[in-house]
Order: C-alpha cells, then sequence, then structure tokens
C-alpha cells in the first residue's frame, strides 16, 4: 500500500525547521521574479550559487556563497543540510 503525502504534510514530517542548500547553476533560474543582487554584482549564468530549499522542495533563498546560505539558514533558526 503507497500513501501519498502533500508537501505541507512531508514538510512537517520529522523536522519542520530542516532545510537544505545545494548549488545550482545561475543560468537555471533564467529571470525569475524575486530574485535580486546586490548593487554592484554581476552574475554570470555559469556561475555556481546556493540554493536553501524547504523540505516541500520550495526554494526559501539563493546566496553567493555556500557558506552564505548555511549562515543564512541558521540565523532564521533552520537546520541546514547539503544535498549535492
Amino acid at each position: 500500500m503507497t500513501t501519498a503525502f502533500s508537501r505541507k504534510a512531508f514538510a512537517e514530517l520529522g523536522a519542520p525547521n530542516l532545510v537544505y542548500v545545494r548549488p545550482l547553476r545561475a543560468g537555471d533560474l533564467g529571470q525569475e521574479a524575486g530574485i535580486q543582487t546586490r548593487p554592484g554584482v554581476t552574475i554570470r549564468p555559469d556561475q555556481i550559487i546556493y540554493g536553501v530549499y524547504g523540505a516541500d522542495g520550495e526554494r526559501l533563498a539563493v546566496l553567493l556563497k555556500r557558506e552564505e546560505a548555511f549562515a543564512a539558514a541558521v540565523a532564521y533558526e533552520l537546520a541546514p543540510v547539503s544535498v549535492h
């Protein structure tokens, strides 16, 4: 028997504060709304950046450096783990 979980139910399963950090190419984001950079910062399409995602797969943040992604998660009282 297979049980289907909603995204919300999956996110609440076990560790609701768990988030994962994974590398992605900046060009893969395209021109998505809500992606902002600091003034004077240029991001190349082939540049590796880091996304912070909730257990349900929702992207919560995108940062330039892996260390920044982990620090941001901890600052919001989340428990980051790395995904390759």
